[in-house]
């Protein structure tokens, strides 16, 4: 796991670290000292340390006039021993929804497990949304089924073409008008 990096060819238009109003403005990241950990795999150094022990991100774009976001996970999302999500949403998804972001996107290829607890951090961020939306795009399988399993699918919008993106080719505001497109799409049929 040492050697996945986020994703990394949008830093000329979006930096977290860089950005005032970003939860990592200002951090500084090292390309050869590994401090972090996912149990015995040691992770690169560039993914953001949210205060969860599983779960690490990277936030690759914030557009806070569109008020929509891209966020790339790595790790094992446990709430069943680490409550990941409360974590999740109370490090990083309060402050962005009170910097206007409502939109948001979430890249899980590099989540390789879920484990569930109770729905109420999801219910509650998917009420914070309001007219808004969270997306989980290229999510493995196993992972997707596991969330519909427990029951919190229908706070996020998931699966079909959303779990097929080809988002490393686009730039962030192709692929946020793209995942859009899905979302829209859906709601319309609702």
């Amino acid at each position: 796991m040492h050697d996945i990096e986020p994703h990394w060819n949008w830093r000329n238009t979006y930096c977290a670290e860089e950005d005032k109003i970003s939860p990592f403005y200002g951090r500084e990241y090292s390309e050869f000292e590994f401090t972090d950990s996912i149990y015995d795999h040691v992770i690169h150094p560039q993914w953001d340390n949210i205060g969860s022990s599983t779960l690490f991100i990277k936030l690759l774009f914030a557009d806070y006039h569109e008020g929509s976001c891209i966020m790339e996970l790595i790790g094992e999302w446990n709430d069943l021993l680490y409550n990941d999500i409360m974590i999740l949403k109370r490090n990083i998804i309060d402050h962005l929804l009170d910097e206007g972001i409502n939109k948001f996107v979430l890249i899980g290829e590099n989540v390789l497990n879920f484990h569930s607890s109770d729905d109420s951090y999801y219910e509650e961020w998917f009420d914070d949304v309001e007219e808004g939306w969270i997306a989980l795009i290229n999510f493995r399988d196993h992972v997707l089924a596991d969330m519909e399993e427990a029951q919190i699918d229908h706070f996020f919008v998931m699966g079909g073409k959303l779990n097929a993106q080809k988002w490393r080719v686009l730039q962030p505001d192709q692929l946020l008008k793209a995942v859009e497109n899905q979302v829209m799409r859906r709601i319309s049929l609702i």
